[in-house]
């Protein structure tokens, strides 16, 4: 990994669920990026937990456009503290090196977040 953190990386090609979990398995918050993103954070060191991928290679899929983008809605519905501290882990390694945060200028003050999920070149 390229912070230097230790990662166990592991993928089912058969259910195509792709799991992270970073430093070690701690208790975490799970927070629901998406229908298909799982995001574990440890409220209390600030830091991803794990990171899950269901449908991996659906959502790393990249199409004639470019990458394939999720909303990230239930964003909205996370404590502002909460959300302000999965926004900083969404942008900053390790999980950046697994999804990227991008948003839609939906207006002058209103963006939506939206992630994309980077493609994992597994080994053979």
């Amino acid at each position: 990994m390229v912070s230097g953190e230790t990662a166990k990386i592991s993928y089912n090609e058969t259910d195509d669920i792709l799991e992270i979990v970073f430093n070690g398995n701690k208790p975490a918050t799970g927070i629901e990026l998406t229908d298909n993103i799982l995001l574990r954070v440890d409220r209390k060191t600030g830091q991803a937990a794990s990171l899950t991928i269901l449908h991996f290679s659906i959502l790393a899929e990249r199409t004639e456009f470019g990458p394939r983008s999720y909303a990230l809605d239930s964003l909205d519905d996370l404590p502002e503290e909460l959300r302000k501290l999965v926004v900083r882990i969404i942008s900053n390694p390790p999980v950046n090196q697994f999804l990227k945060l991008s948003h839609f200028q939906e207006s002058p003050t209103k963006r939506v977040p939206f992630t994309y999920v980077e493609p994992y070149q597994f080994a053979s």
